[in-house]
């Protein structure tokens, strides 16, 4: 099959999709699928005996987009919608929103107990990753 030239520099120049990893402040347990739901659902807030603050990219980023696919099963709508609802029977409020996956990185280095997810590549000192997709 040949490939016309056009679609093929097109193809070329997609950045691959980045899966984001889930990281932790030092201290922080591995985490499996269905505890990371449950703690970006406010089902559960502690880990182990470790109080838990997960952070959230804000809506429409596209690694929260991808976040919300892989590890949540739900797409943004839902993720906001299922809150909006948590939240108006008082069962809590949604995880903190940051602008950034630098913020994300910066604010789960310095907080005990947070967690959030960026991208594999930018994983530093200071965080551990917890979680990540099989």
């Amino acid at each position: 099959m040949r490939i016309p030239p056009a679609l093929l520099l097109l193809l070329i120049a997609q950045p691959p999709s980045a899966d984001p990893v889930i990281i932790g402040h030092p201290g922080i347990p591995q985490l499996d699928m269905t505890t990371l739901q449950r703690i970006y659902t406010g089902k559960i807030v502690e880990v182990n005996g470790t109080r838990v603050s997960p952070v959230n990219l804000e809506p429409g980023h596209a690694l929260r987009l991808r976040f919300l696919d892989l590890y949540m099963k739900q797409d943004d709508e839902k993720y906001i919608g299922y809150w909006t609802v948590r939240r108006y029977v008082g069962k809590g409020t949604p995880p903190r929103e940051l602008t950034s996956a630098e913020e994300v990185l910066h604010y789960v280095s310095e907080t005990s107990g947070a967690i959030g997810y960026i991208d594999a590549s930018q994983v530093g000192p200071g965080v551990m990753v917890v979680f990540t997709r099989p």
